[in-house]
């Protein structure tokens, strides 16, 4: 099961980046319309956040996806990592499948309807699968018995 608990993990890196080009390639148009807009005319220390309010928020909505899958899904790649490791079970893999899939379907979603009560559950349910498997990495390194790892 350790490569198969890997498999999701690398979806999901492969997901960051489709939303990073799908960012770029509606935010960089959108910026040109913008007088005094584009990136030649960026102030310095500008950052993507500077632009709510400034370019069409259902623009903004593909880069407020890009920052989410910056952070929580920080903690997912480590608890992959670590049962992978201390070896994952079908079930460690059927829900970092189900955290995937979900946030995907969050990424869709944020950045085309962005309704908040369903992205919320959406998070929700995703953040459910998280926990999962955070707990199983803690009892897979807490728990486990080094003399059967020998």
């Amino acid at each position: 099961m350790q490569a198969q608990i890997l498999g999701p993990a690398a979806v999901l890196i492969a997901w960051t980046l489709i939303m990073l080009v799908w960012m770029a390639a509606t935010r960089l148009p959108a910026m040109k319309k913008v007088s005094g807009g584009g990136l030649e005319k960026a102030r310095p220390g500008g950052r993507g956040q500077d632009l709510d309010g400034v370019i069409p928020d259902k623009v903004q909505w593909k880069a407020h996806n890009y920052m989410h899958l910056m952070e929580q899904p920080t903690i997912f790649y480590p608890a992959v990592v670590i049962l992978a490791i201390m070896g994952a079970g079908a079930l460690d893999v059927v829900f970092a499948w189900i955290y995937v899939v979900l946030r995907i379907v969050h990424s869709v979603y944020q950045s085309t309807v962005n309704v908040v009560a369903v992205r919320f559950l959406l998070f929700m349910l995703a953040t459910l699968s998280l926990v999962y498997l955070a707990a199983r990495a803690v009892i897979a390194t807490l728990f486990a018995d080094p003399a059967v790892l020998v």
